[in-house]
């Protein structure tokens, strides 16, 4: 017969062990669902992006929709283009489309990516163009998000006319005649919350990418999808209408400003995430 002692180390260890199996039979009981969320996230198709930011951005633009999509489980590279924002101490005169668009094509190359879903802001529909003209093969679809779309042998100077042109000029004409300053947050109808922050980073932008023309730009329709976003509240409309009716192609509009990855991350995610094969 056990001491007092031993009979309360026994009370002690029965409830214990009651305590586990109660706390097992939890277990047993919710595994179901999280095994469910396990074959959930396993289902989910991983993917590979690749997003360029457009002039006087860098890939910090990107940030807010980058970690929606890694949180996710894809692959997401966001390249900041040579000359600007953490490259901008590599600013010169010889920068030009040709360069902008062998940043990426390097990195895509070198990464060894395969069906990228690549997308490009503003002025970066004139390096995706660039870029999929080049590696079409390597890209399983192309978004222009409320960007420039050029035909063949258009540089954005000739897209933007005379007015916009001159303006651009004038404004390099202040900076040595190589850069041109950044539009101001306002002008590209930031949310009012990150106006400052939007225009503490962005940088002057080389303008000899604006000079340089797009050779062809007819491997861009070979891509299997191809997604033109239209911000309302910019004024892009001319892509917009231009693609309305080429074969291939789809596009839907979302109702924020210019930079839509910065007013609206979770759309652009979820609209990017739609176009994985």
């Amino acid at each position: 017969m056990g001491t007092l002692k031993d009979v309360s180390l026994r009370n002690r260890l029965s409830r214990r062990q009651i305590g586990s199996g109660l706390l097992a039979t939890a277990a047993s009981i919710c595994l179901p669902a999280a095994a469910s969320a396990a074959v959930d996230k396993e289902s989910r198709k991983s993917g590979t992006f690749v997003l360029v930011p457009g002039a006087f951005h860098g890939g910090w633009c990107y940030g807010r929709t980058a970690k929606l999509l890694r949180d996710r489980g894809h692959i997401v590279f966001t390249p900041t283009l040579s000359g600007l924002a953490e490259r901008a101490h590599e600013f010169s005169g010889n920068i030009n489309l040709s360069t902008h668009i062998e940043d990426v094509v390097n990195l895509i190359r070198v990464e060894q990516l395969n069906q990228v879903v690549l997308c490009g802001h503003s002025y970066g529909g004139m390096v995706i163009t660039g870029i999929g003209s080049t590696i079409a093969e390597k890209i399983a679809a192309i978004v222009y998000l409320d960007a420039f779309l050029p035909s063949d042998n258009q540089s954005l100077f000739d897209i933007i006319g005379p007015e916009g042109r001159q303006r651009f000029l004038d404004s390099a004409g202040k900076l040595g005649g190589i850069g041109v300053a950044p539009f101001t947050a306002e002008y590209m109808r930031v949310n009012e919350g990150d106006r400052a922050w939007v225009d503490r980073l962005c940088t002057k932008h080389p303008i000899a990418t604006f000079i340089e023309k797009v050779n062809s730009t007819s491997a861009v329709e070979h891509i299997p999808r191809k997604h033109y976003i239209m911000a309302e509240n910019f004024g892009f409309q001319w892509a917009f209408d231009k693609i309305k009716d080429r074969p291939g192609w789809t596009r839907e509009t979302v109702k924020c400003g210019h930079d839509v990855m910065i007013d609206d991350p979770g759309f652009l995610a979820n609209r990017l995430e739609s176009l994985l094969a």
